[in-house]
């Protein structure tokens, strides 16, 4: 028969109060939360969530809202966020929108069905239509990695525009004036394009309309295709920044397909420091991420909602992506 609170009070001596304000996080003394703990483990007690849930009106659950879950920036977020939250006693359900609105505004409705006490989110697109379920629930979100056209929730995400014009700058005083960039339509892609831009037009540096490439969603498919036109161009680039994880992935795979070298051929900047930065031979210069931050970040705040009820207006977090060297940028001589 599985043990019940009643059996950690003859085990420990323990009022039913203390013993119960333990198990609903609160706090008590020392020796007797070591009583407790001690008494647990004897017994192998297990708490009735469901019935816990009932008395406190929370779950200690937070929905995860993915907009790819296939994508390994995402990933590295949900293992992030996942020790976070378990750091604090809560579990994690994972929703994936598979890059679609309806089903991005279908998995919140599923956690909010679920009675999550939160929801952290990478939206798919600017629309905040699909959260309304959430908001009708009262219950918190807080985004990650992109804004959307909202600014009733709270947001965590880097200085993209700026993370991308440091690392043009960086290509600038390198030598380099023929720069290319691939990115996505999406919130991240526009951002950082907005940095490319910012860099050229402040240098002075005309960029042609072939050396400007974007797509629907960051993806392998983006960086392939685009980087084997680049490679065909008669003038071509002689550095390209990549504006994402995936897009360097294929943009590389096209590299070594085509025979040509980097940094030799070509210079590239991406994003993010995943697997990729460490097999690519030369080493990457990239943008890299805080990804373990942006996760924290996020669940601070979260939690700051649902358990200290705070009321404070919602927050926009920008944190710096710090641009490291590798070994993937030519410097060119100016004569």
């Amino acid at each position: 028969m599985a043990a019940t609170i009643k059996d950690i009070r003859s085990e420990t001596g323990l009022g039913l109060a203390t013993i119960s304000k333990y198990l609903n996080g609160g706090n008590v003394r020392s020796e007797n939360r070591q009583k407790i703990e001690e008494a647990i483990k004897k017994l192998d007690y297990h708490p009735n969530e469901t019935a816990r849930s009932l008395v406190t009106k929370r779950t200690r659950t937070i929905g995860f809202v993915v907009n790819n879950i296939a994508s390994s920036f995402s990933g590295v977020l949900l293992q992030h966020a996942s020790a976070c939250l378990h750091d604090r006693g809560y579990g994690m359900m994972i929703c994936d929108s598979n890059l679609d609105k309806k089903q991005e505004a279908e998995s919140i409705r599923f956690c909010v069905e679920k009675q999550v006490d939160g929801i952290l989110l990478i939206p798919v697109s600017k629309d905040p239509s699909p959260i309304s379920s959430a908001e009708k629930g009262g219950i918190p979100v807080v985004l990650l990695d992109r804004e959307i056209e909202s600014d009733a929730f709270d947001c965590v995400v880097i200085d993209n525009s700026s993370a991308a014009e440091r690392a043009v700058d960086y290509l600038i005083d390198c030598g380099h004036e023929r720069i290319a960039v691939i990115c996505s339509e999406e919130y991240t892609g526009n951002e950082r394009f907005r940095g490319f831009r910012r860099s050229m037009e402040k240098a002075g540096i005309y960029v042609p309309e072939q050396y400007m490439y974007s797509g629907r969603t960051h993806s392998t498919e983006l960086g392939y295709n685009s980087m084997k036109e680049l490679l065909k161009l008669k003038d071509k680039p002689t550095a390209v920044l990549s504006t994402n994880y995936e897009v360097s992935l294929g943009v590389i795979m096209a590299i070594n397909e085509s025979g040509v070298k980097c940094p030799g051929d070509i210079s590239l900047i991406g994003f993010d420091e995943l697997i990729l930065p460490m097999v690519m031979n030369p080493k990457l210069t990239l943008v890299a991420q805080p990804m373990e931050d942006i996760a924290s970040e996020g669940v601070r705040i979260l939690l700051q909602r649902i358990e200290e009820g705070k009321k404070f207006p919602p927050q926009k977090v920008s944190l710096y992506a710090a641009l490291k060297e590798g070994e993937s940028v030519r410097k060119i001589s100016k004569l």
